[in-house]
């Protein structure tokens, strides 16, 4: 997945475009710091015989621990002395592999991103269907993350966790051998989101389940590095092994890692889950046709398709029943795919849709930017790597020292700033992009555009969930990640359709005002233009007009060197106007009460 991290200097918290790694330990004395890791709710006695010592207060989603049962193991352990450090390599072996399988997460779309104009020229397909397979692949993550949540509660997190990681390796393996479009699709898109969707509530729940005390925290710590690494050199590393090797070695090395992950399966001890197995499939299927309905209808109308009306309409429906459904099911007593009395804070309404925006705005920047580089630059993979590091890096930086350095200062405050630095950034760009002949000339925009979205990361999680009880912060977070995820899925989809749709009228417009191209040529144009726009570069063009007449074929190039450009600038719209939602949307998170945290938001991961 492609990431945004965060990492924060009195826990952890990472975001990975929609999935999200929140650690917040409060302050445990020595004499517990090695306790059972259960869902110990706020208002628990102290423990027996240590009357004196600070509450734990924990959030999982494992079995109630009772402190009795915590005391008696320390009294009389079945386990011999013997075996405690046997037990220590153990969970430090585990640790690490957790960390691999979040570094392959993060880094996957990183490396499809960066490798767009390779896979188009290796498969001989279309700049279009790459872009819809990386949204597409966003949209299925989104849609059936909080149905994985549950799915994982009724099969076991342990096997939720492999199935997610055989997923990815199914999706990985196609990109490997992929001969074409739809094995992408079908493999890498749809498969590989739900393994996704699988994979990170299942993580949730067994490094809980699997780690105790200062064992767990560093558990965090490592996979939180393993994400901020991938987010950080994600680029730079998938532009290296495209130019210099190939793609499919990329996700080969996807498929090795996996391998390893798994090969230690047996280290990993299930989470039973003790609570209600009830499943409320209709709401879960409306889920699902809300988000997909949308998404699609906009991935349907960019590469010409019918329908896309209809499938909008299935989609607004199917959320609206969500709603209604959600309301009526919790009115009857009855179980939810998410408790809609969430949305009864003010806090949490502007949170989430700040996190949607925030997602949208990255979203276009990562389908657009490639496809700028790539297509009109003609730069290779490790070039267009290079270009974007300012973004990816500045972003990571910005993250961890806000997270440091925030101190008292208001998060709603950090918040805007964070939207109007993004907003700026994006404002500076959109002049740019036309005239640059080179990446150089994107490095300042992408620099101030970064420090915003780093500075969202380190707030925007911990200020949605702030004034959620304990009881219910794994499903809002559930409910966050998914609402990132979706409007992750919404800015690669609708930035990359308003760019062909764009391309298609200025490309017409052009043609037709040409006095060199004749009239049968002209109708030609706009024939092609209506059924298959397509971003392409000069050299791609070149090779397609070789048969026609040189004062064609230059003419034709004139029209793409032009309109292109200016395709890619209306498309960076998308991500400038979520920025210029979202400060707006900050200046009313600064006229409310900061919300006071209800509690510790305890070892979240969540996609």
């Amino acid at each position: 997945m492609v990431p945004l991290v965060v990492l924060r200097a009195e826990g952890l918290e990472a975001e990975l475009f929609g999935h999200k790694l929140t650690r917040h330990v409060e302050t445990i004395g020595n004499q517990l710091g090695s306790g059972h890791v259960g869902n110990l709710q706020r208002g628990e006695d102290a423990v027996d015989g240590f009357p004196d010592h600070p509450r734990r207060v924990m959030r999982a989603r494992a079995p109630v621990a009772s402190l009795r049962a915590w005391k008696g193991r320390m009294c009389m352990s079945e386990e011999p002395v013997a075996s405690v450090p046997e037990k220590a390599a153990g969970s430090q072996r585990l640790a690490v592999l957790l960390a691999m399988a979040m570094f392959v997460l993060v880094v996957d779309t990183s490396l499809m991103n960066v490798s767009i104009s390779a896979v188009v020229r290796d498969l001989d397909t279309t700049v279009s269907g790459v872009q819809s397979a990386i949204a597409l692949e966003a949209l299925v993550s989104a849609a059936f993350i909080l149905i994985g949540s549950k799915v994982g509660d009724l099969i076991g997190r342990k096997r939720a966790y492999v199935l997610g990681l055989l997923g990815y390796a199914v999706g990985a393996s196609a990109m490997t051998l992929a001969q074409g479009l739809t094995a992408i699709i079908v493999f890498w898109a749809i498969i590989g989101g739900l393994g996704a969707s699988l994979l990170l509530p299942a993580m949730q729940s067994l490094i809980h389940g699997n780690f105790e005390g200062p064992a767990q925290r560093k558990a965090y710590a490592l996979v939180g590095a393993a994400a901020a690494i991938a987010a950080a050199v994600g680029p730079l590393l998938g532009g290296f092994i495209t130019t210099y090797l190939s793609w499919r070695v990329g996700f080969l090395l996807e498929v090795v890692i996996i391998a390893i992950v798994l090969s230690g399966i047996k280290l990993v001890h299930d989470v039973p889950y003790t609570g209600s197995r009830r499943v409320d499939v209709i709401g879960a299927a409306l889920s699902a046709m809300g988000m997909g309905g949308i998404v699609l209808s906009i991935l349907v109308w960019q590469e010409g398709g019918e329908s896309v009306g209809a499938l909008l309409a299935i989609g607004a429906v199917a959320m609206a029943a969500l709603v209604y459904w959600l309301v009526r099911r919790r009115r009857q007593g009855k179980p939810t795919l998410l408790d809609p009395g969430l949305f009864s804070s003010k806090v949490f309404r502007l949170g989430v849709s700040q996190q949607m925006l925030q997602q949208i705005a990255l979203g276009g920047c990562m389908i657009v930017l490639p496809i700028y580089l790539q297509m009109v630059l003609e730069y290779n993979a490790m070039e267009a790597g290079l270009s974007m590091a300012p973004l990816s890096l500045s972003m990571f930086a910005i993250a961890i020292l806000a997270g440091r350095k925030a101190g008292n200062r208001r998060p709603s405050v950090i918040i805007r700033i964070g939207f109007a630095l993004l907003a700026i950034g994006m404002v500076v760009l959109l002049p740019i992009v036309p005239r640059a002949d080179s990446g150089w000339y994107l490095i300042v925009p992408l620099l101030i555009a970064g420090s915003g979205f780093g500075l969202l990361v380190s707030q925007l999680n911990n200020y949605t969930l702030a004034p959620i009880s304990e009881e219910r912060v794994s499903e809002a977070a559930g409910v966050n990640s998914a609402a990132g995820s979706f409007g992750l899925s919404f800015g690669l989809a609708f930035a990359g359709a308003i760019m062909l749709a764009a391309l298609s009228i200025l490309f017409t417009t052009e043609s037709d005002a040409s006095t060199v191209l004749p009239a049968a040529e002209k109708q030609q144009v706009a024939h092609v233009l209506e059924h298959d726009a397509q971003i392409m570069s000069n050299t791609q063009l070149e090779e397609l007009l070789v048969d026609q007449p040189d004062e064609i074929q230059d003419e034709i190039v004139r029209i793409n060197t032009e309109s292109r450009p200016l395709a890619l600038q209306i498309a960076l719209l998308i991500p400038t106007l979520a920025a210029l939602l979202g400060l707006v949307n900050s200046f009313r998170m600064v006229r409310m009460p900061e919300p006071a945290p209800s509690g510790s938001i305890d070892g979240m991961v969540l996609g």
